[in-house]
């Protein structure tokens, strides 16, 4: 008997998707999460409250909402801007793959940039007050100092937005990419057994998140070897 009613393959295809909005969002949230973290330490009022008004509506607005906001804002915009200079008659809309990795990493950035906030404070003042005292530029002091060590301070709370990013990328099925939510229901629609590919996608979401889980947990133990080994 034939468990996935001859839709395996457009259920792999579903999963492959969700890995690639997932991987995209997680690599662009975390150049919000890096610049929102230093907009929050700027020396500048002004960035300083954009970086918390950022991470703020980020975290306190539904990722459901973000998402269509970006999406359907986002097509009005462009059509806008293409009928201003002619290039468009008709609506144009911004791709769903588009739409939803940008709408995700907004999310993740911003639950990201206090998690990167906390880990950019943890690092000993003195280390940068040395990096000062050679000579180095604040980019230097940044590349050198900071940012190769904010991840073992990091790790942890970013892991668990990565958890949560693989399973937010369920959401994006409601702007039409078939990823496995888009996948499930379709295939729902068809067969009339709305457990059996609800249950599948469910199983396959605990794959996901379970593995990552354990990646993210390899590296966090990596990370903090060199610390156990000065603290023996």
């Amino acid at each position: 008997m034939d468990v996935l009613m001859g839709w395996g393959g457009q259920l792999l295809h579903g999963t492959l998707v969700t890995l690639e909005v997932a991987f995209a969002a997680l690599a662009l949230g975390l150049v919000w999460g890096i610049l929102g973290a230093l907009a929050q330490l700027s020396r500048w009022w002004a960035v300083r409250q954009f970086g918390f008004f950022f991470t703020l509506v980020m975290r306190g607005t539904p990722e459901l909402l973000i998402i269509l906001i970006i999406y359907f804002g986002g097509s009005v915009t462009l059509t806008g801007l293409a009928k201003s200079i002619g290039m468009a008659a008709g609506f144009v809309e911004i791709p769903a793959f588009a739409a939803g990795v940008f709408a995700l990493s907004l999310v993740f950035g911003g639950y990201a940039a206090e998690v990167l906030r906390g880990a950019f404070l943890a690092i000993p003042k003195g280390q940068i007050e040395a990096a000062e005292a050679f000579g180095f530029s604040w980019w230097d002091a940044f590349t050198t100092v900071r940012l190769p060590q904010i991840w073992r301070f990091a790790l942890p709370g970013l892991g668990n937005n990565w958890i949560s990013l693989i399973k937010d990328t369920s959401l994006v099925s409601v702007v039409g990419l078939e990823e496995i939510m888009r996948v499930s229901g379709m295939a729902t629609a068809v067969t009339g057994e709305p457990f059996r590919f609800y249950l599948i996608a469910a199983i396959i979401f605990y794959a996901l998140t379970t593995s990552n889980g354990l990646i993210v947990a390899k590296l966090e133990r990596r990370a903090s070897r060199g610390e156990r080994e000065l603290a023996r």
